[in-house]
């Protein structure tokens, strides 16, 4: 039986360039979202466009992102204003026989909403949250912060209503006569990897690593 496909929720999320990329189901874009660890947050400041790279993370239908309470972006963000939010994996790169037909291999989410300042025990959450995603048990491992650290940062969130992803995984068409070359066709995948935990030099001797970083990127 043939699902029905879900449908763009607004006209300005519905994909019109290589429309049949695009899939706005939310397990498809829960998970590209959450395989990222870098997002790009599109603003505009005193008339300028202004596009940020920072850490996120999902909660449920929210995204979050955070940084010092002195951030010009946060403290911008704070009353609640237009932003664009996007991520994008790169995946593979495609070459075609034709030299107009090579391409990238690709996951991407773009959504548009507006900012929401997160606060008191809400702020304390999503702050555990974050650190939690980035490594299971690094919260109850660290120190935890003080009450300066708590007013030093500032958290903002935006609502996933206007969302949709992007995947382009398969090879560019070819016609006949392109297939026909002798020329070689095909992709590299491309993927994030880590490499061995590297101690810190002011490390004591004795400290144990602990199994999440042991185990982080496996």
């Amino acid at each position: 039986m043939t699902e029905t496909p879900v449908p763009a929720p607004t006209d300005r999320t519905r994909v019109k360039r290589f429309h049949w990329l695009a899939a706005y189901d939310r397990p498809t874009i829960d998970a590209i979202i959450d395989a990222a660890l870098v997002c790009q947050i599109g603003y505009v400041v005193d008339g300028a466009p202004i596009v940020t790279p920072t850490c996120h993370w999902r909660i449920g239908d929210h995204v979050y992102w955070h940084g010092s309470s002195a951030s010009r972006m946060l403290r911008n963000q704070e009353s609640g204003v237009p932003v664009c939010f996007s991520v994008t994996h790169l995946d593979g790169v495609a070459f075609s026989r034709a030299a107009f037909d090579h391409n990238i291999l690709y996951r991407s989410v773009m959504a548009f909403g507006k900012t929401e300042l997160v606060e008191g025990d809400d702020k304390k959450t999503a702050l555990e949250a974050f650190v939690t995603r980035l490594a299971p048990g690094l919260w109850d491992y660290a120190r935890p912060p003080t009450e300066q650290e708590w007013k030093a940062s500032k958290v903002i969130r935006m609502k996933l209503d206007e969302v949709s992803a992007k995947v382009a995984a398969g090879l560019p068409d070819e016609d006949a006569a392109d297939l026909a070359l002798d020329l070689w066709a095909g992709h590299v995948p491309v993927r994030m990897v880590t490499d061995a935990p590297v101690p810190d030099p002011n490390l004591r001797p004795g400290i144990a690593m602990p199994d999440f970083v042991r185990t982080f990127g496996l």
